[in-house]
């Protein structure tokens, strides 16, 4: 592999000092933190605010930046918290903050105005339209979902905004945002940071034990880096906050190697961590089984053999810049050392020099104690003396004022560093100025269960079924949850506006984006992840007509996001806990007509699996239910979302919930909207 010119960011996570170290001293450009809260790995280690200050000062000292990640959905009442935490992350010099929630993002760039924002890949935005969205948004940077080819992070370079993607690490089986199943099964919620992984667990799609269909190998694109480069990618980020100090050397050092033309070392990346290997799938396109793997014994003790030459690689500290020196020893005069790099000059004044008793101070004399710089960042570069004949100055003296030099060049460089932030009020007061009639809106799987639709205020049909439904003032047309070429979807929206439809479900920015400019009523879909009035008011800024707030908020925190559009909540269905775009059972089978149509997790519970062509939705094993809960809701429509049920099951149900009366006496669930998530 060549040179590359136009290099890339390099990105590299840090959960702890330690793992600040590797970074920087393996050749990271920057590196990506989480604090005490609203980080997407709450179970990482994680810095509280001394500590962020201290990694920021190390980093800036050796020209490398910092991005908090703060990248969770905040709530109503952590709102303040949140701002908090941001504003001291920009007074510490956080030079850009990661972020998730919608509403956040807004608020964060009313507060801080110059600060750099990155969306997180949890935000799910994988189009070019979606990223143009973002940019309108005021973010400078998208991380692109995990789940894109080459050719589609190609197609997102060319729409004026930062583009970074990963290049090593952990895939998620499921697409970044988009996964509840940790929350569902544990109310561990991915969105919050608390994954539990539980996708690493065995699930089966043929009904044997000991398969583990669910969990994908780790991500190498190192091979890939020469050609991330050409497409134009800003920043290659390495995926690991939760894991050691020496897996963030080997990776670094990997990819740094690749981006300096050298040969990267991927046996010692492997060893170090790996689950059978790596893929590199979803940038190829080759998606399937090659891709599934999972940690097994050898994995781990392979790490063992690696990890003491790893830890050598950051052990002793680099040199990050050159400083020159000037030394003035003048004649009953304080001595004096001026230190000048990057444009920066500090001076430091010692003692008086002395009269050489034997061998008077020269140049060579004091360039020997000024070389002394082993244990600090710079190394040294040119050397001046302005020294009266006859004179001394001990070694301890220069060396004093070597120090002293040193300490003072280190604080103006780090102050330098911070970049310059204007800090503005906010204010989280909020009134809602309206309530809505309370409607009951339905979604159908198919054509046959509009003939039990007929008594709902509002219906969903997905974009495939337009051509066998009538268009009508109350049919909101879904788009594709994941969608893989925006152009055709382009294209069928255009003919779909054509043949009267006028309203569109947006589960993503891009969708959004795209509904905007075809002039559509635009209706937010619960993949907006919305669980604030904040989100709510910036949807409604967005141009939505109303918002489905995400299923993993608890019935009592539903009043406080109510906002100035309809807010509704799913009441009804098989939720869908995972999107994936590689397919959990063709991978396990082999073909789509040898479907199963569910997993099978350790304890026998089966999950649906939906698919629709381009991505699939792995539905939780227990129906949602709250029929008989309508009067604890305040909500202004509950979505009853049908899968396979028959046209008079569907008649049945919408009954039931007009009437507030229980579906069934059991086998259901109430979700999330009592026991609530951490």
């Amino acid at each position: 592999m060549k040179g590359l010119l136009n290099k890339p960011e390099l990105l590299a996570p840090a959960g702890s000092m330690e793992s600040i170290y590797a970074a920087v001293r393996c050749g990271a450009d920057a590196v990506y933190v989480g604090g005490a809260k609203f980080s997407a790995r709450a179970n990482a280690t994680n810095f509280n605010d001394d500590e962020l200050a201290q990694a920021i000062e190390y980093c800036h000292l050796h020209g490398v930046k910092v991005y908090r990640a703060m990248n969770t959905v905040v709530f109503a009442e952590e709102m303040k918290d949140f701002l908090a935490a941001a504003k001291r992350s920009a007074e510490m010099g956080a030079d850009g903050l990661i972020v998730q929630d919608i509403g956040a993002a807004r608020l964060l760039r009313e507060m801080l105005p110059d600060m750099k924002l990155n969306t997180s890949t949890q935000m799910t935005i994988h189009t070019p339209e979606g990223a143009r969205l973002a940019k309108e948004m005021g973010f400078s940077r998208v991380v692109a979902a995990r789940e894109l080819s080459l050719e589609q992070l190609k197609e997102m370079t060319n729409t004026g905004i930062e583009i970074e993607a990963f290049v090593h690490g952990a895939l998620c089986m499921s697409v970044s945002g988009q996964c509840f199943m940790s929350a569902m099964i544990g109310s561990r919620s991915a969105n919050r940071g608390m994954c539990a992984q539980a996708c690493r667990l065995p699930f089966s799609a043929t009904g044997g034990k000991e398969r583990y269909d669910l969990s994908l190998k780790d991500l190498c694109g190192i091979p890939q880096i020469d050609k991330l480069t050409e497409i134009g990618i800003a920043s290659l980020k390495i995926e690991g906050r939760m894991k050691r100090a020496e897996y963030v050397a080997a990776a670094v050092t990997a990819c740094r190697a690749a981006l300096d033309g050298n040969n990267p070392d991927l046996d010692t990346l492997k060893a170090v961590f790996s689950r059978s290997g790596f893929t590199d799938g979803y940038l190829t396109g080759k998606l399937g089984t090659e891709m599934f793997g999972y940690r097994r014994k050898e994995d781990v003790v392979s790490a063992e053999a690696v990890l003491p030459e790893l830890r050598e690689k950051y052990r002793k500290e680099t040199k990050a810049a050159t400083a020159d020196f000037c030394a003035y020893i003048k004649s009953g005069k304080p001595s004096q050392l001026e230190m000048t790099c990057g444009g920066i000059t500090v001076t430091a004044e010692g003692t008086v020099p002395e009269a050489a008793k034997n061998r008077p101070a020269d140049k060579d004399y004091i360039a020997r104690q000024l070389d002394k710089l082993g244990d600090t960042v710079y190394t040294i570069g040119n050397i001046y003396t302005e020294i009266d004949d006859g004179l001394m100055l001990p070694a301890s003296a220069i060396n004093a004022l070597r120090r002293e030099a040193v300490e003072k060049m280190d604080a103006e460089r780090i102050e330098a560093a911070k970049p310059k932030q204007h800090i503005c009020e906010v204010d989280l007061g909020f009134k809602r100025e309206n309530r809505y009639p309370a409607k009951i809106r339905v979604k159908v799987s198919d054509a046959e269960q509009l003939a039990g639709a007929t008594d709902a205020d509002e219906i969903v049909v997905p974009l495939k079924l337009c051509g066998k439904v009538q268009a009508a003032e109350n049919i909101i047309v879904e788009l594709p949850r994941f969608v893989d070429d925006e152009n055709k979807l382009i294209k069928q929206l255009e003919v779909v506006k054509q043949n009267g439809f006028t309203h569109i479900l947006c589960t993503n920015l891009a969708h959004v984006q795209l509904g905007k400019a075809l002039e559509f009523t635009l209706h937010g879909g619960f993949g907006l992840n919305v669980v604030s009035p904040y989100s709510v008011e910036t949807a409604r800024q967005l141009g939505l007509a109303d918002v489905t707030a995400s299923f993993e908020m608890k019935v009592s925190q539903l009043p406080k996001i109510c906002g100035n559009i309809p807010v509704g909540i799913i009441g009804y269905g098989y939720l869908p806990l995972m999107l994936t775009r590689n397919c959990p059972v063709k991978q396990a089978v082999g073909s789509c007509k040898n479907c199963t149509g569910k997993l099978t997790d350790r304890t026998g519970r089966e999950f649906r699996v939906k698919c629709d062509g381009i991505s699939t939705e792995i539905l939780n094993s227990d129906l949602l239910m709250m029929s008989d809960r309508m009067d604890e809701i305040c909500a202004d429509f509950v979505l009853l979302d049908f899968t396979d049920e028959t046209a008079a099951e569907v008649k049945r149900v919408i009954s039931c919930y007009r009437e507030g009366r229980k579906l069934s006496d059991g086998g259901f669930t109430r979700g999330l909207y009592y026991r609530g998530i951490e």
